[in-house]
């Protein structure tokens, strides 16, 4: 039963509708529309220079003082650009960031001066805003796939296969533009999904290191710099589905002397090694992603899904979550011995399990029902706000669960007092805990996550 649950599992094809969408996070509510012209001469007035920055790692993380975005170490130079004229008024970057896929609107609408996003965009930025000069020209898309997976030569090899893409990924067009060519050509068109929007293009690249999925396409220069971390990424570089795109910065069109301003300085400014030095530095340790739909993986779960399953009815969760923190814990080993005290599937500690009525957590069931409790606990008591989407207080919960949620709060407070979104972890709060805590802050629920989204999108041919 499990040997052809697992081949059912490496050969279904994900069909488009079956995607991992999830509703779109909302720009940032303390963002109003600017009133009227906001050219360089109002900017400078008003001191501050409003940055609509693409929430990646891969564009605009920070890491406890180490830049490693590198539109953030852009936007850096560029900041101290703007204040070397002696006598001038200063001007302060406020970094906005925006799910990728509405930062053009959100410049359209006011609520930004600048959009740096270090990715390409889907569709032409219209008649309202203006590119700068080109950062990079002519950028490729290219087929990404994992170290010993099929080698494809040719464009019309990829026919039948499935790809997995960031939200607002630019090779949608050419994928699409592929498909039409396949179709002529009497082939069977290829498929992709379009990964939750907690997701950024970093992250589904660890999807395909990890072997959770076969392919994706992402720009040449994002894909370089991420196979120097993620050492099972293969580049196919000779498989180009697009190169006809030029990576830029964007401001309004009546923001004419702010564009020159932006101009001359990408016309003169190179980014250094420094940020893809912290980068692979900072990497080098951290936590990889596992595949929880291996052999072994899927037979641990057979074992311990019913009782992940009857707690998580109990404390109205998402049984998927269980399992998806489980893993992360444990690997979904119940014998697995922690720091602290921590023990069992769920790595719970002694006092914890008391504190929700649990005197020996020894055991499985008792080790779960522990935890889902204090899951239960922490949303109801801490994060059961209807401001606060399911998607991100699902992930409070869970970065509550790893560093306390007086902990968590402390940095909710902190986004706060920086103007950004306090009821959204990904990309918002996270920010604060990647600045105070380094990758072991950000990387836990990022982890979790990408389980949790695994496990709901083999749901129905998981074993339980």
């Amino acid at each position: 039963m499990l040997r052809a649950l697992l081949l059912l599992l490496l050969l279904l094809p994900l069909s488009v509708q079956a995607r991992l969408a999830a509703p779109d996070v909302s720009l940032k509510k303390e963002q109003p529309p600017a009133q009227g012209q906001r050219d360089l001469a109002q900017i400078r007035e008003s001191g501050v220079l409003r940055v609509l920055l693409n929430q990646s790692r891969h564009s605009s993380g920070e890491v406890r003082g180490a830049v490693i975005g590198l539109e953030l170490q852009r936007l850096r130079a560029f900041e101290r650009a703007l204040n070397e004229r002696p006598g001038a008024a200063a001007i302060r970057l406020q970094m906005v960031p925006v799910p990728k896929d509405q930062l053009l609107e959100a410049l359209r609408q006011g609520r930004g001066d600048l959009v740096a996003s270090g990715e390409l965009f889907d569709a032409p930025a219209g008649p309202l805003l203006s590119a700068s000069t080109p950062i990079a020209s002519d950028v490729p898309l290219v087929v990404v796939a994992r170290q010993g997976n099929r080698r494809y030569t040719r464009l019309q090899d990829l026919s039948g296969r499935v790809f997995a893409l960031p939200a607002g990924s630019a090779a949608v067009p050419a994928l699409q533009q592929l498909n039409r060519d396949l179709r002529a050509r009497g082939l069977e068109p290829l498929d992709y999904e379009l990964m939750d929007a907690s997701l950024a293009v970093e992250d589904v690249l660890e999807l395909v290191h990890s072997g959770v999925v076969p392919l994706t396409v992402v720009e040449l220069p994002i894909a370089q710099r991420w196979a120097g971390v993620y050492s099972r990424l293969r580049v196919d570089r000779h498989m180009v589905l697009a190169k006809d795109a030029d990576l830029a910065w964007y401001v309004r069109r009546d923001a004419p002397n702010l564009l020159a301003r932006v101009n001359g300085f990408l016309h003169q400014q190179s980014t250094s090694p420094q940020a893809d030095a912290e980068l692979r530095r900072l990497y080098r340790s951290t936590y990889r992603l596992q595949n929880p739909l291996g052999r072994v993986e899927l037979t641990r779960l057979q074992r311990v899904g019913p009782v992940l399953q009857r707690h998580a009815v109990e404390q109205e969760l998402d049984w998927s979550l269980l399992a998806a923190l489980a893993f992360k814990e444990s690997t979904l080993n119940p014998n697995a011995r922690g720091s602290g005290g921590a023990s069992g599937l769920m790595q719970i500690t002694p006092a914890t399990a008391r504190a929700v009525g649990v005197s020996d957590p020894a055991g499985v069931d008792s080790n779960v029902r522990a935890a889902s409790r204090y899951l239960a606990r922490l949303r109801d008591r801490h994060f059961a706000s209807p401001s606060i989407a399911e998607r991100e207080r699902r992930a409070f919960v869970l970065a509550a669960y790893n560093m306390g949620p007086q902990r968590v709060q402390q940095m909710r407070d902190e986004a706060r007092r920086r103007g950004l979104d306090a009821d959204r972890w990904f990309f918002s709060v996270e920010r604060i805990a990647l600045e105070q805590m380094g990758l072991r802050g950000g990387n836990y629920v990022n982890a979790v996550n990408k389980y949790y989204l695994i496990y709901r999108r083999e749901r129905d041919y998981l074993p339980r």
